[in-house]
């Protein structure tokens, strides 16, 4: 039996270091506002996008995966300055956008399915054009520290 790309579209999203980041707390990390703010509003659109396949899911009577366990070494961030998990955030939003690339080809003839994988790509791709560019203009001492 084929996994619902719904399902495959909530497990590459939900145990991601961004969803960690916003489940423990983007504001108590130090770092510089710009960067809680851009992942704040990632993770918005992310959990968003999670929201409605749970529930396309829960309308066709399929269970939706359970939320992930974050790996235990993500426990050791909390006291990490978001400028230093950046990079690893930007990786695992290219990673995750390469994930959704594979999904929408073969979502068939599910056109629900395929226009939330279209939405969750398009969201990925504006979030990580973002955070790159956030990325450059921290390194070129742009982007404020506070």
């Amino acid at each position: 039996m084929a996994i619902d790309p719904l399902c495959r579209l909530v497990a590459s999203i939900q145990p991601s270091i961004l969803m960690y980041l916003g489940d423990s707390g983007i504001w108590s990390y130090p770092g510089p506002e710009s960067i809680k703010l851009a992942f704040a509003d990632a993770v918005d659109d992310l959990k968003n996008v999670v929201e409605r396949a749970a529930t396309l899911l829960d309308e066709r009577e399929v269970m939706a995966p359970q939320k992930a366990a974050y790996p235990i070494s993500f426990t050791a961030l909390h006291d990490v300055d978001l400028a230093n998990l950046l990079p690893r955030v930007i990786d695992g939003l290219r990673r995750q956008f390469a994930d959704l690339d594979a999904l929408a080809g073969p979502a068939g003839t599910d056109a629900a399915a395929a226009d939330l994988v279209g939405d969750a790509k398009q969201s990925t791709r504006q979030h990580l054009d973002a955070l790159e560019q956030l990325a450059v203009r921290l390194k070129a001492g742009l982007a404020g520290s506070t």
